[in-house]
């Protein structure tokens, strides 16, 4: 399996390029996992740290569910995909889980941000994120996920070396 990254534009407007850039993190966190069974998928990258790529999907997966089906689409009674509670340290624990579970998990997840993003009338729309007790605007929420996901694919070159020697942006 080899995941394209998609270009990102040089001139476009505003969410146009938020989109994109957004999903190409999202598209270079696949491609860091490309070629790699369960078990490298668990492989952690250095002692003390428990990170594994198979548990940065599972994180990611409960990222976007929590901000754009809990916060923009308002879906409050909504489970956590893999974590209890407000605990999400659990999703990067990926013991009994295969990639099969975690990628359709996060690519379903994906796609609902997706959807709830197009749907959305501007980047001013304004949501209430109950774990903050805040009000965010989809812009916000748009670049704090290209910093979540930008955070987290730095991670996964580093636990991607130490799996099995590929390095790359």
């Amino acid at each position: 399996m080899t995941t394209q990254r998609p270009d990102v534009p040089l001139i476009a407007d505003e969410r146009a390029m938020l989109r994109a850039h957004l999903d190409y993190h999202r598209a270079t966190l696949a491609w860091k996992c490309d070629g790699l069974d369960d078990d490298a998928l668990r492989a952690q990258a250095s002692k003390p740290s428990g990170l594994s790529l198979l548990g940065l999907v599972r994180h990611m997966a409960e990222v976007e569910r929590t901000w754009f089906r809990k916060t923009v689409n308002g879906e409050r009674d909504l489970p956590n995909v893999w974590s209890h509670a407000d605990d999400y340290q659990t999703a990067y624990d990926p013991a009994g889980c295969s990639r099969e579970e975690a990628f359709t998990a996060w690519q379903a997840e994906v796609e609902h941000a997706r959807r709830i993003e197009l749907a959305a009338p501007s980047l001013d729309l304004v949501a209430h994120q109950p774990r903050s007790n805040q009000d965010v605007s989809l812009r916000f929420i748009m670049l704090h996920m290209i910093h979540e996901y930008a955070r987290h694919n730095g991670h996964a070159d580093l636990i991607r070396e130490a799996v099995d020697g590929t390095v790359g942006a």
